[in-house]
């Protein structure tokens, strides 16, 4: 059986972890090179570095901050938030991360995604999908979840998957920041339609969610806002989940 992973998410704003509800009123959340090596440490497989403001700004991503992580961190790191060309993803990844993350420039020039997979692996190339339910399903969100495209988000996968991503990130914007549980429903169309590994994100609280969303088809979950407040470690939620007989490396 497939391990699954827990993996610690940072969103980071000018140098510093931020982290707010349904993407909106961002607090500090302290430094990301201090947040990274307690996670590394409580058992983390991987780890995320999102930079929220760099699409909303017309930015690439803040790189000093990927290096500083990256010298720190021994786990593996995607890294996303402003990569729309080939010359960001090859700035990302020399500074240090194994993965490159993209959603609006996927929706903007969806041919993006084959040449970056043409030229890094697709296991190198994640597409973040932030989803807002709507009647009848979901749709992409792009710029940090602020602007709408009338894709549907589920067809999306399908879609990036075709196009050579390696990964999925998805993330259900009404959901972030709630601690109410993932959005089943969209991990698990997603999962019918593409072999893909999916990172569930969005709403953890508890290991029992953890666990619905790895029963639903997930192959990793992430995490944020339950860590960042103390209100649970890595170590203990994985813990729990090798006591349900979950397939998760001992911390």
């Amino acid at each position: 059986m497939i391990t699954k992973r827990v993996i610690p998410c940072l969103d980071v704003d000018r140098g510093r972890v931020v982290k707010g509800i349904e993407f909106q009123n961002l607090r500090d959340a302290g430094d990301p090179v201090e947040r990274a090596l307690g996670y590394e440490a409580d058992g983390a497989d991987e780890l995320v570095l999102l930079d929220v403001s760099a699409t909303r700004e017309g930015r690439g991503h803040a790189l000093e901050t990927v290096r500083r992580v990256r010298r720190a961190l021994g786990i593996p790191l995607t890294v996303g938030g402003g990569v729309r060309t080939i010359e960001d993803a090859v700035a990302l990844l020399q500074a240090g991360a194994d993965k490159v993350a993209l959603n609006s420039a996927a929706w903007r020039e969806p041919a993006l995604v084959g040449r970056l997979a043409e030229r890094f692996g697709s296991q190198c190339v994640t597409v973040a999908i932030d989803a807002k339910a709507v009647a009848g399903g979901y749709e992409l969100r792009i710029a940090a979840g602020v602007e709408a495209t009338g894709q549907d988000a589920i067809a999306w996968g399908a879609e990036v998957a075709a196009l050579g991503a390696g990964e999925l990130l998805v993330t259900s914007i009404d959901r972030d920041g709630r601690q109410s549980g993932y959005e089943l429903p969209l991990i698990r169309a997603l999962a019918s339609l593409t072999s893909l590994p999916i990172v569930a994100s969005g709403g953890a609280r508890t290991a029992e969610h953890l666990a619905e969303a790895l029963d639903c088809g997930a192959s990793a979950v992430l995490l944020a806002s339950i860590l960042h407040s103390g209100d649970t470690t890595v170590a203990a939620l994985k813990s729990q989940l090798l006591a349900l007989d979950y397939p998760i490396r001992p911390c």
